[in-house]
């Protein structure tokens, strides 16, 4: 995996309640790479496990829209009360 100062590692999480973590580059070793964490300020240095990707700014801006519009759909489905049954109780 190639990366430069500056793009994103992104870390996927491996269950459904897990979020996913994300960590702009700051220096690149061969790897590790140090990541700055924009949550907390914090600096860490991480080695990639398979569950990891680097992303640029532009692909994740990118994911990060196609992410809002699926949520948009979803709660405009929800609000329609399509696909799913309503249970009375």
């Amino acid at each position: 995996m190639h990366a430069q100062p500056g793009d994103w590692l992104v870390v996927q999480g491996v269950r459904v309640d897990r979020l996913e973590l994300r960590g702009c580059i700051i220096a690149v070793g061969s790897p590790p790479y140090t990541v700055r964490r924009p949550a907390d300020d914090h600096d860490a240095t991480v080695c990639l496990g398979p569950d990891a990707i680097v992303l640029t700014q532009a692909e994740l801006s990118a994911r990060d829209e196609q992410d809002r519009e699926r949520f948009q759909r979803l709660g405009a489905l929800r609000r329609a009360g399509s696909g799913a049954r309503r249970v009375r109780t």
